[in-house]
This record gives structure tokens, C-alpha cells and sequence, in this order.
């Protein structure tokens, strides 16, 4: 029974690789899903034989911030020697975890390596729990996204409370203490939580934005009382009905080093610094990681092209766009040449409703004048939203362009050669953009 199991384990490695390699190959795209898809055909309990194999897995989970995390906290585990295995692509849905793993064994099906970095859809979680044990999971926050596929957030917490509660009590769970709802949960977890946020009063928002989530208490109902917010419903709280607080911080912000633009990139890295800290890595090795981190794809990342600066800034949510806008607001300066690009498809990666960008305080990007070049699937919805946007004396234009390619041509043409051509796409733009700029797709 054994040597069957291990030829069956062979044989669907091999077709899995082989299909890999001709989709690739034919350029067909980055076989980041369908590999994983027909390996799980042949071999249903795949994932659970593959996680097995490494020392511990780390689960990354959350409606923002997954890629960047996962991303950044292997480069600290790797400088300190560790072997780790990750599913770079961003597939983060049961086929796209076996597809990332697959490819990292060797012919036989064996997969060596210390960790294994694997960020999952928030909706998946569950799921992926019944499958696998991980050592330690990560929840970076829970944000309205694609309420088409998932629902609103206190479903999907609900549901990762009763995932999460029966797992071996050395389980790990690392939550954002910010987030009222990840707060509660981890409140009522009996396994170890450690908690990380915010202690900067000087980046509370003015004022709650249109885009919050959730400001009532989760344990009884009643509003929250902020003392302060750092961006959507994510900040400093009680309650004064019940006493529910947010938990104390074993990481605070006030203490590390911040290398990526945004706010939301600080729980990024505080995330990955309080899991490098608790898996034994040196902090002085952690800052230097930090320091040299560069960003993934299409999340801050910066090109040069054709001798200028480009910054591309994914956003496919409102507490996204907004804090992508709050960043590019931050870096540009009023009156001068500023060009942005806004692309805004609804495909399956981004999710077909897009009444989401009615939430987005898209003023405050307009507030500052310059020119907003649109495109994407549904530009003329995002045109006729900046349109509502646009004040009597702004001095923003808004450019609109269906195809792609004329619209990032452009943008970069109206980019003066001593400014930053900020673009601001959803999750299939982004790779759409990616693959014309840099003339290669995402593998």
C-alpha cells in the first residue's frame, strides 16, 4: 500500500511540474492555480502530505496586507538561515497553497524546508484548517472586500473563531490589536495570542472616514469610544457599556523601523517582526532585513521607466484606496504637476461589485489638482465617481481612456521627469500593468 501511495504521490508531482512548465512555456499565464487544481484530482489530501513535511507553518490572513507580510517575513526568516517555502504568486486559494508547494518539491514529492509562508484568502481559512495544522497564524485585519463572494466582516470573523478554537493549544495566533473585531476574537481564543499595533497619536485621521467598517463594540453592541483612528475602524478604543478594550500590544509601532510608504505598511512590518522576534531571530538581524526589504509586486513597488519614476499602489477595496490616496496625498504637493492613474477592472481577482468606490473619499485626491488619468473595464464608473469628486475651483483634470496601453502611455508622458507617476490599480489591472511596463508577467 505504501509503494502504491508514493507512486501515485510521484506520478502527480511529475503531471503537475510538467503542466506547469507548458502553460509557462505557451505563455498561457503564470500556472499559479491550475496545477494545484489537477494535483488535488489525483491526489485529494495532497496539502495535508505537503504541510506535514515542514518543520512549521505559518498561515498569513487578512483583507489587506497579506503579500507584503508573507513577503517581508521570509526575507527576515531566510537572513537568519532559516529554508522557507511560500506561495509568492499570491494565489492564496486551496489550488494556488498545492501549486506553490508542489513546485518546490523535488521529483519524488519531497518538500525540505523549515517553513512554510503560506498567505490564504480570508474566506478560505476554515477551510484550509481542516486541512493542515499550522504552528502559527497571522490575522492582519478584516476589512469589507468583494461582499459579492464573502459577505460582511462579522461573518467571516464568526467563522474563523469556530476554525481557529479547536486547534492544538501550542498553536501561535499573532492579531492586530487595532482592529476591534481581531481584538475580540483573540480574547476568546484559549491558545497564545500576541498582539501588535499602533502607538502613534501624531497618524490618528481627522475624522472617521466614510469607509469604516466596524466601530460598535463586538462583544455587546454599543458604539466604540475612539480616542483616535489610524485608518478605517483600526485605532485606539473601548467600550464604556461593557469594558471590552483593545489588548495590550507585545509590539508596538513606536519601536520599528518603517522602510515601505503608508501607514498600513506599518502593521506589515510589525506583523513580520513580532512572528521574526518570536521564532528567536535577533532584532538587530530584523532591522537589517527590514532595511534591505524590497516590496512585492505592485504593492509600493517603484520602476524606472523611461528615465522616470514610477510607484505602483494596488488597491481593490475602500480601506485600500483610501490609504493608498492618504499616501499619495502625503508624497505629492499641491499645485504642481502631480499625474495619477486609476485603473479599475471587476474581474474575478477584483470582484464583480464594484459599488465599493462610492465609500472611497476619492475628494482628497482631487483636492490637490494635477490630472487623474482613468482606464480599466469600468473606467467610465470611476470617471463619472472622481467626476462627483471634482470641486467648482479644483484644479484636477481627469483624463479618461479605455485602452490600457494608451492610458498608461499617457500617464507617463504628462509625468514630468522630476515627479513620481503614482498608479493606482485593482488586482487584475495590476498585472496587466506590471507585464506592459516591466514586458514580463508575474510568476
Amino acid at each position: 500500500m505504501f509503494l502504491i501511495e508514493q507512486i501515485r504521490l510521484i506520478l502527480t508531482v511529475f503531471l503537475a511540474k510538467f503542466l506547469t512548465a507548458l502553460v509557462r512555456g505557451l505563455k498561457l499565464g503564470a500556472a499559479s492555480v491550475l496545477p494545484g487544481q489537477l494535483a488535488r484530482l489525483l491526489y485529494p489530501n495532497l496539502l495535508p502530505l505537503l504541510a506535514a513535511q515542514v518543520n512549521a507553518v505559518i498561515l498569513i490572513v487578512g483583507t489587506n496586507g497579506k503579500t507584503t507580510t508573507s513577503l517581508l517575513l521570509r526575507t527576515l526568516l531566510e537572513s537568519g538561515g532559516s529554508q522557507v517555502v511560500h506561495n509568492s504568486t499570491g494565489a492564496n486559494l486551496v489550488n494556488g497553497l498545492v501549486s506553490a508547494l508542489i513546485e518546490q518539491t523535488d521529483s519524488l514529492g519531497r518538500l525540505r524546508a523549515d517553513y512554510a509562508i503560506l498567505e490564504v484568502d480570508e474566506n478560505i481559512l476554515p477551510l484550509v484548517l481542516k486541512e493542515l495544522q499550522p504552528r502559527l497564524i497571522v490575522a492582519l485585519n478584516l476589512f469589507r472586500d468583494q461582499l459579492d463572494r464573502y459577505g460582511e466582516i462579522d461573518i467571516i470573523s464568526k467563522r474563523w473563531l469556530e476554525a481557529i478554537a479547536p486547534l492544538s493549544k501550542d498553536t501561535l495566533v499573532f492579531l492586530n490589536a487595532d482592529d476591534p473585531t481581531l481584538s475580540y476574537l483573540g480574547q476568546q481564543l484559549e491558545q497564545q495570542v500576541l498582539y501588535f499595533g499602533l502607538s502613534e497619536p501624531k497618524l490618528y485621521l481627522e475624522e472617521i472616514p466614510h469607509a469604516v467598517d466596524s466601530i460598535y463594540c463586538p462583544r455587546c453592541g454599543h458604539p466604540l469610544d475612539y480616542q483616535g483612528v489610524y485608518l478605517s475602524h483600526l485605532g485606539d478604543y473601548a467600550c464604556s457599556a461593557c469594558g471590552f478594550a483593545k489588548s495590550q500590544l507585545a509590539l508596538n509601532s513606536a519601536e520599528w523601523p518603517q522602510i515601505l510608504i503608508g501607514v498600513y505598511n506599518k502593521y506589515n512590518t510589525l506583523a513580520a517582526a513580532l512572528v521574526a522576534l518570536t521564532l528567536g531571530l535577533e532584532r538587530t538581524k530584523i532591522e537589517q532585513g527590514i532595511g534591505d526589504f524590497k516590496a512585492a509586486f505592485g504593492r509600493a513597488e517603484k520602476l524606472v521607466i523611461q528615465g522616470k519614476q514610477v510607484c505602483i499602489l494596488l488597491s481593490k477595496n475602500p480601506v485600500g484606496l483610501n490609504e493608498t490616496i492618504r499616501t499619495v496625498k502625503d508624497i505629492q504637493k499641491q499645485d504642481q504637476a502631480n499625474v495619477t492613474l486609476i485603473i479599475l477592472n471587476d474581474r474575478t481577482p477584483d470582484g464583480t461589485d464594484i459599488s465599493w468606490i462610492w465609500d472611497v473619499d476619492t475628494e482628497n485626491l482631487l483636492s490637490l489638482g494635477g490630472t487623474v488619468v482613468i482606464s480599466g473595464d469600468r473606467v467610465y464608473d470611476m470617471a463619472l465617481r472622481l467626476t462627483y469628486s471634482l470641486e467648482v475651483n479644483s484644479s484636477s483634470q481627469l483624463v479618461i481612456e479605455e485602452d490600457l496601453t494608451k492610458a498608461i502611455n499617457k500617464a507617463l508622458d504628462l509625468t514630468p521627469a522630476d515627479e513620481t507617476l503614482h498608479i493606482i490599480p485593482t488586482y487584475s489591472a495590476m498585472l496587466e500593468v506590471r507585464q506592459f511596463l516591466t514586458g514580463r508577467a508575474i510568476r
